[in-house]
């Protein structure tokens, strides 16, 4: 099977190469990083608004499963990044310091929405179970992931975070932004059902924002002169262990509990996924001015092309199993 690179991807490699070449700086940069920041208090607030409560009861009765995925989400991935980070300490040639908090917060970010959706739809898995886990995971994941990398970074004795700053950005940029579009849902609920197109077209441009923007930063701070090319492709290694992993412990723990292949099919692409939607914008809040911003935020990006690719071949097996037991 061929593998091809969608255009969103080829886009975000081209804002790292503009990055790389042609950073943007001074009172530029400060230009972008307070666009940037607007940009992200609309995209949540364009996704409370979008966000309707039905999605979330729907399959809320099938609380085994949504208590397997939330645990592989917010438990025993972020336990599974800690060793890693531990590496920044042993082996820093190999794994910056930077690099080893963005392992770290790889680890507590929440499902991704869209993509696990769509491969469990493509899969002809349990959906409305997929929409209630993701949905759920990242309006959780909005408290839950800023108190989880906090929890981890004093773990692990990595960085130099404030509590109570880091709160507050969250609360102003993210969650006071996602209340209000909830709280405006009557008005923009419709139109923005109807144009999912245009709002998925805003969500990639906020993240291609935020990507040139910190590359930039990061690149102005001398990103290139610090991370070596074997870091790079020792990333790339952790990635594809890490999705192999939770993926096959999600089937592991499926089938331990006697769950349907269309149930399987949920668990897996919810329980195994890690949100860059979700992961670019909050990362902006939490991590602002920090100049190793394009090392934390490598792990997600490269993560998320891996599990992009996995996920659609794994997505077509998924098709046939469950297509060959309905046949009987």
């Amino acid at each position: 099977m061929r593998v091809r690179l969608d255009r969103f991807t080829l886009l975000l490699i081209g804002a790292i190469v503009l990055a790389s070449f042609l950073p943007v700086t001074g009172q530029a940069a400060d230009w972008v990083s307070v666009s940037g920041s607007v940009a992200v208090a609309l995209l949540f607030f364009f996704h409370g608004a979008a966000l309707s409560r039905e999605q979330i009861v729907a399959g809320a009765t099938h609380w085994r499963l949504h208590i397997v995925i939330t645990a592989l989400t917010f438990v025993l991935f972020p336990l599974m990044v800690l060793p890693i980070n531990e590496l920044s300490k042993i082996a820093p040639s190999w794994m910056p310091e930077d690099l080893g908090i963005g392992f770290l917060y790889l680890g507590v970010l929440p499902s991704a929405v869209s993509s696990s959706i769509a491969y469990t739809a493509m899969a002809r898995g349990n959906v409305p179970a997929a929409i209630c886990s993701a949905a759920a995971s990242n309006v959780f994941g909005m408290m839950l992931t800023p108190f989880l990398l906090l929890l981890l970074v004093s773990t692990s004795g990595t960085g130099d975070f404030s509590v109570a700053e880091a709160l507050k950005d969250i609360v102003l940029q993210l969650l006071l932004p996602f209340a209000l579009g909830h709280a405006c849902r009557p008005w923009l609920g419709g139109y923005l059902a109807r144009n999912e197109s245009l709002m998925a077209r805003y969500d990639q441009c906020v993240i291609w924002l935020i990507v040139y923007s910190a590359f930039s930063h990061s690149v102005e701070s001398g990103l290139w002169e610090t991370l070596p090319v074997k870091a790079i492709v020792l990333t790339v290694a952790l990635c594809l262990g890490l999705l192999g992993l939770f993926m096959v412990l999600a089937r592991f723990l499926v089938r331990r509990f006697g769950f349907s292949l269309q149930d399987e099919a949920a668990v897996v692409f919810c329980g195994s996924k890690k949100s860059l939607a979700s992961g670019l914008p909050m990362a902006k809040v939490l991590f602002s001015g920090h100049p190793g911003f394009g090392m934390i935020v490598l792990p997600i990006m490269c993560y998320n092309q891996i599990q992009v690719i996995v996920g659609a071949m794994l997505a077509q097996k998924y098709r046939a199993k469950i297509d060959a037991a309905e046949r009987g």
